[in-house]
């Protein structure tokens, strides 16, 4: 209920696979898409490197509905990198540039069929995933 009410109360949740599973489905909605949102499952840290197992992924899995039908949105698997990027090889500024990149596209107006508002452009995947590179390329510059 809370997740709902006042969602801006949560930063993390940690919960058990089927709960959060349960959870980030329901909390989706949220963002307007599964599309949107990625997910990494972290075990414990290792006691010499200090490193975790981890598992990167989209909240909506592989979903093997849409494939290659060029209508996925690449969002959520590209923000799981950047998590990859952040937790697993402590790589923050360049986590944080591909999600720069990413809500950059965004705010251009560039949205694919599972956010679609008034006043964007709906894309592809290919288009969302090139132009998240190009932007990739002017903020690296």
């Amino acid at each position: 209920m809370q997740l709902v009410r006042n969602p801006r109360q949560f930063d993390v949740i940690v919960t058990s696979n089927i709960f959060g599973d349960l959870l980030s489905d329901l909390a989706s909605m949220l963002t307007g898409s599964l599309g949107m949102l990625p997910s990494a499952t972290l075990g414990p840290a290792d006691d010499v490197s200090g490193r975790r197992l981890a598992l990167y992924e989209p909240i909506h899995g592989s979903a093997p509905d849409i494939a290659g039908r060029g209508i996925a949105n690449p969002l959520a698997q590209i923000f799981s990198f950047a998590m990859l990027l952040r937790y697993s090889f402590g790589m923050e500024e360049d986590a944080a540039l591909i999600e720069r990149a990413c809500t950059n596209v965004l705010a251009s107006g560039l949205r694919t069929a599972d956010v679609m508002a008034t006043g964007t452009a709906k894309v592809g995947t290919n288009v969302m995933g090139e132009s998240i590179l190009r932007e990739l390329d002017k903020l690296a510059a």
